[in-house]
């Protein structure tokens, strides 16, 4: 309420009359008056000496005017910035992503979402499920896609489910089959798309019991396919990351099937800037019609 007082300070001193101040700020004389007897009071000055002829600001008003002109002035500059984010003027939004998101998901939600709001700017950190989840734990960025289930800690929404395929080079000896075989991922050396924390393919490997060659392993799903194009081995990826590529491999679903569940996870969701939950209502435009 203090703000309310300095302001009726200020108009007091505009137009020289608590019963104009009043007017312009659509209060009673007396409510002008109670204000600034309130804070006379409260820091033991006298701001205003009256007399017949009106009133005029005291030496120790003239010293406190300036100063209460700034903060009445950045009072101001605050509650527009407020009042623009609520309009979605100005703002930021941090996202933790891993590569299939950036690539397949978020170009067109990002894209229609500025149709609507374009002053909005982003932020994307591409990183694993687990540095993602530390970024999100960290307030680095403002949520993050995760594979499901996440950290304890972190609030999640489902998003969608996304299927886990067999690559293979066109001349694998299974390019015509229709399921590829689990055991047939022992017979040739297999490429792991994994990076820190376990993730699901190794999941897959301990939940059928086989331990396939692994001769290398990254978190970067071009390189897996690059390395598979050129006949160096196989791979498990997931299948949105397999749209539209350019290398020459071939996909197959698994005999039992496979899948990840890809969610948006936030330290909480409540406390996201209007920004952001206003994003979020965008996510079914992930997929291009």
């Amino acid at each position: 309420m203090n703000i309310q007082k300095y302001i009726a300070f200020i108009k007091v001193v505009e137009f020289g009359s608590f019963t104009k101040a009043a007017q312009s700020l659509d209060y009673t004389q007396s409510g002008i008056s109670r204000m600034i007897n309130d804070i006379e009071t409260e820091w033991g000055v006298s701001l205003f000496e009256r007399g017949r002829a009106g009133i005029s600001l005291t030496s120790d008003g003239l010293k406190l005017l300036p100063q209460l002109k700034r903060i009445c002035n950045e009072h101001e500059f605050l509650m527009r910035l407020i009042e623009d984010l609520h309009d979605m003027q100005t703002g930021m939004i941090r996202i933790g992503t891993f590569s299939s998101v950036a690539t397949h998901w978020l170009p067109n939600i990002i894209r229609i979402f500025k149709k609507d709001y374009p002053k909005i700017d982003f932020e994307l950190l591409l990183g694993d499920y687990t540095e993602i989840e530390s970024w999100i734990l960290n307030g680095r960025v403002d949520f993050g896609f995760v594979r499901l289930p996440s950290k304890p800690e972190l609030e999640t929404i489902f998003v969608e489910q996304d299927r886990l395929l067999v690559v293979i080079p066109l001349n694998h000896p299974l390019a015509n089959c229709e399921k590829f075989p689990i055991n047939d991922l022992l017979n040739s050396p297999f490429m792991l798309l994994e990076k820190g924390a376990k993730a699901e393919i190794s999941e897959i490997f301990e939940r059928h019991h086989i331990s396939p060659q692994v001769n290398f392993t990254t978190w970067d799903d071009y390189a897996i396919m690059s390395m598979v194009e050129n006949g160096l081995g196989i791979s498990i990826l997931p299948e949105l990351i397999l749209q539209r590529i350019p290398h020459k491999i071939i996909a197959k679903e698994l005999e039992i099937p496979a899948f990840r569940n890809i969610g948006i996870a936030t330290r909480e969701q409540k406390s996201l800037s209007f920004a952001s939950k206003k994003f979020l209502k965008y996510l079914s435009y992930r997929n291009r019609e």
